[in-house]
């Protein structure tokens, strides 16, 4: 309870604050974001920037966001006892490991699995790493394992657009950028194959792209 009450205290009087007032947010399908009150979800998303999360985390108010865990890579954010504590304790991520594991797929994403059985939300980049120039690389099949462990719970696409202006890969200064995130429709796993799923929510995310770079040109 304590460090739920850390993590509340940080988003609402300063990580939200900074967020829509430094840079600001322009959010596209407002409506199909997660109610996270009401039930679990995972919202996947392309990933550019380390903004990308916290952007993500600030479209929720502060009660929901305690209900939010964002996946990330526990070689990077959990390498040191003090990354450990900011990351995990104040941020609620869940650590994983980005090294070839023999264990099954259960095991493997049991970290994950837990808090979503629980009806809390996940967030996670199934591009495994940051990229570059806002362009998409291929998806990794995890996001689809997840989904299908976990066939009620819905994807949500996202798009985010700006971010990697703000803070770019390698860079350690910020610069004022207003970010845009596109929220898709929720997807449900289909009982294809986890490759298909995996092609299938790319696909969506690349649709909001597409939508986006359209509304720039007009």
């Amino acid at each position: 309870m304590f460090y739920n009450f850390l993590k509340y205290l940080l988003f609402v009087v300063f990580i939200k604050p900074f967020i829509y007032l430094v840079f600001g947010i322009n959010v596209s399908g407002v409506d199909n974001l997660p109610k996270v009150s009401k039930g679990a979800s995972i919202i996947v998303a392309n990933h550019n920037s380390h903004f990308d999360t916290l952007i993500l985390m600030c479209l929720f108010s502060g009660s929901q966001i305690l209900k939010i865990h964002p996946v990330a890579a526990a070689d990077y954010f959990c390498n040191t006892k003090l990354k450990t504590f900011v990351f995990t304790k104040l941020l609620g991520i869940i650590p994983l490991s980005r090294t070839v594991h023999k264990a099954s797929k259960e095991e493997l994403f049991k970290d994950i699995n837990e808090p979503l059985k629980a009806g809390e939300t996940i967030i996670i980049y199934p591009e495994g790493t940051r990229g570059e120039n806002s362009e998409l690389t291929k998806f990794k099949t995890g996001v689809a394992h997840i989904a299908k462990m976990n066939p009620d719970i819905p994807v949500i696409p996202c798009y985010i657009n700006g971010p990697d202006r703000i803070l770019p890969k390698g860079s350690l200064m910020w610069v004022p950028f207003i970010a845009d995130v596109y929220v898709g429709e929720p997807i449900l796993y289909d009982n294809t194959s986890t490759k298909e799923f995996t092609t299938r929510i790319q696909t969506a995310v690349q649709k909001l792209k597409e939508e986006h770079k359209r509304r720039e040109e007009l």
